[in-house]
């Protein structure tokens, strides 16, 4: 049961302000999602969701109103209303109206939100910047014996400025209510997909037990409510029969644990929920959560799950004997045929985009792994009669993938290339697994031999700057030695848009281009992206081109009480700025922590590079594809780029489009 705690550190002076608004309204697609408005309105109730994550909320109910409008209303504290210390305006104006300013950001010792939705902070400010009009009331007793406050905004600015009351008699005493007219300019759709907020709704009620959600359909009358006391359990059970996913193997493995004051790894608090569930055949279900944000796309708290479920799973395995001769297992294995649902908390979540769809944050791994692996394997032990069957499905996985990859190695096994030679290859056939990275320069390639996993990914260091292939014929393409080598390490002949080219001997389904993080490195990235959508337009089509991107900041952080020297990077100026705001919340003084900026890859040890990169749970990795463009748009805007009698378009280009963005000179 949620209960309501006094909250003497959520003030006006937890709000901290980082910078101004009207960037959202012009490019919107930076700040959330713009098919429909669902994701504006994730952002108030995320806020109230918060509210009671951290004890202070009871209630939480979504009105769908007549009008085209939407309703989120708490019974939370209410958002501080006074003057704020700093910026001299109302608190809750600076938080509708000011990009990074929030009492998310206020995480030191007794924040009004140790753990919450990101650090961010767009939230609300972007609900309010693409919404017609906003409105809010807050109710929260201030010094002047007043309760209610209200305030209005239109297309982002104020238009009804803070007014306060006093409580009404038998009235409500404290919480929070916001009103969003969407604007339908910035969205494909105006209207919020039932289905998906149905689905946000209900999620948070199985992730806040005790607490109800409630959601109103004003246009049809409609009201559904959700409030579970028994959690992941009943959830996973439920959705797992809702889609006829058979008998499930073992019993339900359920825990949670969380890190305690003084933890030598992780902060107080951290730490995560689970339940898993192992089925032989139909759908499996699989959601995840940090810090109550949905996280459709995963992230490395899902990596974490998957690693602690397979280091207890293969230490079972072992430990009795029962790993056929021959087989051996990975962790897809594992989690091929698992269900789970797993809630995070972390202090600082990283998320890749401002719409949080996957976890980036790189602890998350080992704080899930060495969380989920010990009670497992425990279990596991404890009951060793489903261990067995856990087992016995875990190898049937492992030979039927041998089995499939046998198949197209008997295939590909006539007329092989001589691969090139400073190709370092890697040991898999499994073209679903195998990675080839596209380094530059020859001392990045040796750092990524040394820190790959040569199981599965392969290396090849490109000398210099590639060949301009826009208009170089296909015959002409192999006079140039990178092209050559390139081509004959993929296993795929050059070919044209429209051709229908023999893919059987493609040999890594992620081809990754690795350049430095700075001008020269984009340049490279730009040339290899014009020979393959030229000379290679398949791999295009079938996903199968990347682009790895490197970190540009390296943050020194020195020794302080039971943690040691940490070393943080940042892929931008963006990042590095939340890791230094960061540092100054855990109480460092500013100057105490170093900023090195990488010149290139080559500046990277082999474990730097593995861990900021190359290992596929905590690095970025962006595939490429042509998004809303067809081939025949896209060629054009490659012909402005590459083209050598373009000079003239690609200037007026520039002048019209260069300020959007910003230049690394």
């Amino acid at each position: 049961m949620a209960t309501k705690k006094p909250a003497p550190d959520y003030s006006e002076s937890s709000i901290r302000v980082l910078k101004g608004l009207e960037p959202v309204k012009q490019r919107p697609g930076m700040y959330t999602r713009t098919e429909n408005p669902l994701h504006i309105i994730q952002e108030v109730i995320d806020n109230a969701s918060d509210e009671a994550l951290g004890g202070y909320c009871n209630n939480i109910g979504v009105t769908l109103n007549v009008d085209g409008s939407v309703t989120v209303e708490d019974d939370g504290r209410g958002i501080p209303v006074g003057i704020h210390p700093e910026e001299g305006v109302s608190t809750v104006e600076i938080v509708f109206t000011r990009l990074h300013a929030g009492g998310k950001f206020d995480k030191g010792s007794g924040g009004a939100y140790a753990f919450s939705g990101g650090l961010h902070g767009v939230g609300v400010s972007v609900t309010n910047a693409l919404s017609t009009r906003l409105e809010i009331n807050v109710w929260r007793k201030t010094d002047d014996g007043n309760g209610i406050h209200r305030l209005v905004f239109e297309n982002g600015d104020v238009v009804e400025p803070l007014s306060s009351a006093p409580f009404e008699r038998g009235g409500k005493k404290n919480g929070t209510r916001v009103t969003a007219w969407p604007d339908p300019k910035y969205f494909d759709s105006p209207n919020i997909p039932m289905a998906e907020l149905v689905r946000l709704l209900r999620s948070k009620a199985v992730l806040l037990p005790g607490v109800t959600v409630t959601l109103t359909n004003a246009k049809t009358g409609d009201v559904q409510t959700w409030r579970y006391d028994e959690g992941l359990r009943g959830y996973l059970t439920e959705a797992l029969a809702q889609g006829s996913s058979g008998q499930t193997l073992i019993p339900l493995f359920e825990g949670a644990q969380y890190a305690p004051l003084g933890d030598e790894s992780f902060a107080e608090g951290e730490g995560a929920a689970w339940v898993v569930a192992w089925n032989e055949e139909g759908s499996v279900v699989r959601e995840s959560y940090v810090n109550l944000i949905p996280t459709p796309s995963g992230g490395s708290h899902e990596s974490g799950l998957r690693d602690g479920l397979f280091g207890a799973v293969k230490g079972f395995v072992e430990l009795h004997g029962l790993l056929p001769k021959g087989v051996k297992l990975l962790p897809e294995d594992v989690f091929a045929r698992v269900s789970f649902v797993l809630s995070a908390k972390v202090l600082d979540p990283q998320f890749q985009g401002q719409t949080k769809e996957r976890l980036n944050s790189r602890d998350a791994v080992k704080l899930v792994s060495t969380f989920t692996k010990p009670p497992l394997e425990l279990w596991l032990n404890q009951h060793v009669e489903y261990g067995k069957k856990l087992a016995d499905l875990v190898i049937k996985q492992a030979q039927s993938r041998m089995r499939s990859l046998q198949k197209v190695e008997k295939k590909k096994s006539s007329g092989v290339a001589v691969l090139p030679g400073k190709l370092t290859d890697c040991e898999s056939t499994d073209l679903t697994r195998n990675e080839l990275f596209l380094v530059e320069g020859d001392s990045a390639g040796g750092s990524a031999k040394m820190g790959r996993d040569k199981e599965y990914q392969a290396i090849l260091p490109l000398r210099g700057k590639v060949l301009n292939t826009w208009e170089t014929d296909r015959d002409r393409l192999f006079a140039n030695n990178e092209i050559h080598d390139i081509s004959v390490a993929i296993g795929v002949d050059p070919h044209a848009h429209g051709d229908s080219p023999d893919l059987s001997g493609l040999r890594y389904g992620k081809i990754c281009i690795l350049s430095d993080a700075d001008v020269d490195g984009s340049h490279i990235q730009v040339l290899l992206l014009t020979l393959f959508f030229k000379h290679f337009p398949a791999l295009f089509r079938h996903g199968h081109i990347c682009v790895a991107r490197p970190p540009l900041y390296r943050v020194d952080v020195p020794a302080r009480g039971k943690k040691p020297l940490q070393k943080l990077y940042a892929l931008d100026d963006g990042e590095l700025l939340a890791i230094e705001d960061k540092l100054k919340k855990e109480g460092l003084k500013e100057g105490s922590w170093s900023i090195s900026r990488f010149k290139g890859l080559g500046e990277m040890n082999a474990e730097q590079l593995w861990e900021t990169t190359m290992n596929p749970d905590t690095r970025r990795l962006l595939p490429v594809s042509l998004g809303d463009f067809d081939h025949v748009e896209s060629s054009a805007r490659f012909n402005m780029l590459m083209g050598k009698g373009e000079a003239a378009a690609r200037r007026a280009w520039i002048e019209e489009h260069g300020n959007e963005t910003e230049a690394d000179i």
